[in-house]
């Protein structure tokens, strides 16, 4: 498969988003996913300044591409509450910060904290944030990759019924093969959900499957490991799966799991992680 591949950004959480590019750029790699850390950074260096996220949002930009390096895809605020009154509120810079930089799927759990919303009244709110959002990017080319995440939305067709009720536009799925590992192993809640291989999964969010985040676990919590270590997620049957869909986004890993190393044994990592990557692409 010739796509591009990458590490989550938060491989580097220690550095700053200029520093973090660097040390992908010297490991060999040309892009990555930007984290919400990395995001943070930055929308806490737009505060105060009028029209600040998406100044600094190409200001990013423009040092990534002087250095030939890009951010096809981001997360967007893992710790919102898509519930909250102020959620598209808050969600809104991030927006503009992510379409200045040019990343094309901003990944978006499908949280919600209100334990007093009956399953309709979740679902009713989501739809209408979701709406608003994506009728904020209408015109550009970004769009929301929901996650199979959240606590609710596990299904490709939970997801893929959520997108249609908010229209559609500008929304697409990410596929987390740590998270779905989980869920068929019962460790998360399925919500109705009918077990599901990876494969099965891509095949059915079929071209909304825009984003990935590709990490491994042994089935009892979310280790967010690399492949082919200690876990149990059948890649061979991820690859499977994309071939069959002819997905043409990026492969991205989202191994936080693995940082927890000095600077120059990460470094050593993503050289491995650069034949990992190699391996499971090939034709």
């Amino acid at each position: 498969m010739n796509i591009p591949y990458s590490v989550w950004s938060s491989y580097f959480v220690d550095l700053s988003p200029e520093a973090m590019v660097d040390e992908f750029i010297k490991a060999g790699y040309s892009c990555t996913e930007f984290s919400d850390e990395h995001g943070a950074m930055l929308l806490e260096r737009a505060a105060g300044i009028p029209g600040g996220a998406e100044k600094i949002g190409t200001e990013m930009k423009k040092y990534a591409d002087e250095r030939g390096f890009s951010f096809p895809q981001g997360h967007l605020y893992l710790n919102v509450d898509l519930c909250a009154d102020d959620a598209v509120e808050i969600l809104l810079p991030w927006l503009d910060l992510f379409t200045a930089m040019d990343i094309r799927a901003g990944v978006l759990h499908t949280s919600c904290k209100r334990e007093d919303f009956t399953a309709e009244q979740r679902f009713e709110r989501w739809v209408q944030v979701l709406t608003k959002l994506s009728g904020y990017l209408r015109g550009t080319q970004m769009s929301i990759a929901l996650e199979n995440a959240g606590g609710y939305n596990y299904s490709p067709e939970s997801l893929l019924t959520l997108i249609e009720a908010a229209g559609g536009n500008n929304l697409g799925i990410c596929l987390d093969t740590g998270h779905l590992n989980l869920s068929r192993s019962g460790k998360l809640p399925r919500y109705g959900m009918a077990e599901c291989t990876q494969s099965e999964f891509i095949r059915r969010a079929g071209e909304r499957l825009i984003a990935l985040h590709i990490a491994d676990n042994d089935g009892t919590a979310d280790q967010h490991m690399m492949p082919f270590g200690r876990g149990n997620v059948k890649f061979s049957d991820v690859m499977q799966g994309l071939r069959e869909v002819n997905y043409s986004h990026l492969f991205n890993l989202e191994i936080p799991g693995e940082r927890s190393a000095p600077l120059e044994l990460r470094h050593a990592k993503l050289a491995y992680i650069h034949e990992i990557c190699r391996y499971l692409l090939k034709e």
